[in-house]
């Protein structure tokens, strides 16, 4: 693994001392695949920022969705925060489908594009239903008690022509 430790400087100063004493984390092949990876990171954003605000907007006027949580869109509630914090608003858009855990079942099953997968951030799109995969111990009271309803779906828009995405989605939407 990779990754920024951020915190208050007795902490960070804990964790200097114990990667002092363990050593680094990444082997050597982690480390070449991190450091090829950052040379396209800043396009690869971009893309996903674009993809995912495209799809938001989409997904906002479609009528078999009834809700698209996604900081990009202004009636989102963290929008004005987003919007002086961020460059982009990345490519997860969570939407709500009409309908129960089967009408959402049933748009992602009839996706073609995304693989079915519960990660983000990669090149390739991905979708998961967090009722059925993050949150699966739970039970729908306990999931709604915390936000996370049956219909939502989410979407990790990769990196795709986002004309692409969207048919998908629309094709996918509109087979109930």
């Amino acid at each position: 693994l990779a990754g920024v430790i951020i915190g208050r400087p007795p902490i960070i100063s804990a964790l200097r001392e114990t990667q002092g004493i363990l050593g680094g984390i990444c082997d050597p092949h982690t480390a070449y695949l991190l450091g090829r990876g950052l040379k396209t990171f800043a396009l690869r954003m971009e893309r996903h920022n674009h993809n995912g605000q495209a799809v938001a907007e989409f997904l906002a006027r479609h009528p078999r969705v009834s809700r698209v949580h996604y900081p990009g869109l202004p009636e989102h509630p963290d929008h004005a925060v987003a919007r002086a914090q961020m460059r982009g608003f990345g490519g997860v858009v969570l939407f709500e489908v009409a309908g129960d855990l089967q009408s959402a079942m049933a748009v992602v099953d009839q996706l073609r594009l995304p693989y079915i997968a519960p990660s983000f951030g990669g090149v390739e799109s991905l979708v998961e239903q967090p009722a059925l995969m993050s949150y699966y111990e739970l039970s729908s009271e306990e999931r709604l008690a915390v936000g996370i309803r049956d219909n939502l779906i989410r979407l990790s828009c990769g990196i795709e022509d986002v004309s692409d995405l969207i048919a998908d989605l629309q094709q996918a939407l509109a087979d109930e």
